[in-house]
């Protein structure tokens, strides 16, 4: 086992892109990281320089205690698990997965005994004699695994390797890699696109945009506490929404207004408690992030102050069954929080700006006006100009 430190880690390609900006992370052992992120953000780039399969333009790269920029991927001690699995077509289940300790020319009964052990602990005992054609998608994610397995490496690297499956078997078998790396206790580096990924199985998640490490935290205080408009739009599904807008705090100081295009809503004082340096923001323009469970249809909470109320056209209904998620428009300028995967939201020919997760009990239809309330002591506030969360 191994920590993995990358210091300083600069990549720019012969082109002159700047791929990767001074980067560094430190990836305890044992640890599971999740690198997340939009297309084209550096975090394949990042995993493949701790791979050795992309050189390093500047900083050091350290596994265990030993620098390792110059040192070639097999001399490395990792095993990485690709998008693609990468199995041999011509080899059976067996062979797949113990072909790196036959290169390695590890005792056949060792290797039997590793084989079988990583094939008990995958489920893939009945699959031995088969060939790769002959497995299911989820099959083959777990015979990769299982070449990873074997090998006993002091870090385990792994780039989408859900991104080819269905919904539900993606489901499971993040549950299952999350299961595995506890038992296994590898120091483990995953790579993915999908935020829900990343939440649902990162001990620590690390967000980049353009290159550049937004902010590395554990998934509940990204969510919770996220350190930029970036964060905050990226982690969550639906996406929070953000807005601009004026704050203006109350004379006698024990609370304030927040004023999203002709809506202005109450503040209490549990706002600046929270956010002291909220109140050197009097009468200036900030962002104001709004999460989709902290809208709720107004005739389900009837007692809710008038200032935590609006009025809104409802676009769109989307039934879950556990909850219901409501698009609909909100007087408010939005903000573009930086992320080139994130779609406008347009339903039809009316524009819809707003999402909220309703309880299943409303009984809200699409094209009418409806009332819905603001949980406004949960909103979240940014500087307009640096897009930095406003806190102490």
């Amino acid at each position: 086992m191994a920590t993995v430190e990358l210091d300083r880690i600069e990549k720019i390609y012969e082109n002159g892109f700047h791929a990767i900006h001074d980067l560094s992370l430190e990836i305890e052992d044992q640890e599971f990281l999740v690198l997340v992120g939009p297309s084209g953000c550096g975090k394949s780039t990042a995993l493949r320089m701790i791979a050795g399969l992309e050189t390093i333009t500047g900083g050091r790269m350290l596994i265990g205690d030993r620098v390792v920029n110059d040192v070639e991927p097999k001399d490395r001690d990792i095993a990485m698990v690709f998008q693609n699995y990468a199995l041999y077509p011509h080899m059976t289940v067996y062979d797949n997965i113990g072909f790196a300790l036959k290169l390695a020319r590890v005792p056949k009964a060792e290797i039997d005994s590793r084989v079988r052990k990583a094939a008990q602990i995958l489920e893939l005992e009945k699959h031995l004699d088969r060939k790769p054609a002959q497995l299911s998608g989820g099959q083959r994610q777990r015979v990769a695994m299982g070449r990873a397995i074997v090998r006993q490496p002091a870090a385990f690297l792994m780039d989408e390797p859900l991104s080819n499956l269905d919904a539900k078997l993606r489901v499971q078998m993040r549950a299952e890699i999350a299961a595995l790396q506890r038992e296994l206790a590898v120091t483990t580096v995953y790579v993915t696109h999908d935020q829900t990924e990343a939440m649902t199985m990162g001990d620590r998640v690390a967000v980049l945009k353009d290159g550049f490490l937004q902010q590395v935290d554990t998934p509940q205080n990204l969510y919770d506490r996220p350190d930029n408009v970036f964060v905050a739009a990226f982690i969550g599904s639906p996406s929070m929404n953000l807005y601009e807008a004026t704050l203006q705090v109350r004379e006698d100081g024990g609370g304030a207004s927040v004023t999203l295009g002709r809506h202005p809503l109450g503040l209490g004082p549990e706002a600046f408690a929270a956010r002291p340096a909220l109140r050197g923001y009097d009468g200036k323009r900030v962002v104001v992030g709004i999460r989709p469970e902290d809208f709720e249809d107004a005739a389900l909470v009837p007692d809710a102050p008038a200032d935590r109320r609006f009025r809104a056209p409802v676009t769109l209904i989307e039934a879950l069954g556990s909850e219901i998620m409501v698009h609909f428009g909100l007087d408010a300028r939005t903000v573009d929080a930086g992320d080139p995967d994130a779609p406008a939201e347009s339903v039809g020919d009316v524009q819809s700006n707003a999402v909220g997760r309703f309880s299943p009990r409303s009984r809200v239809r699409a094209r009418e006006d409806i009332d819905i309330v603001v949980s406004t002591e949960n909103l979240h506030f940014f500087d307009h100009d640096t897009g930095a969360a406003i806190w102490g």
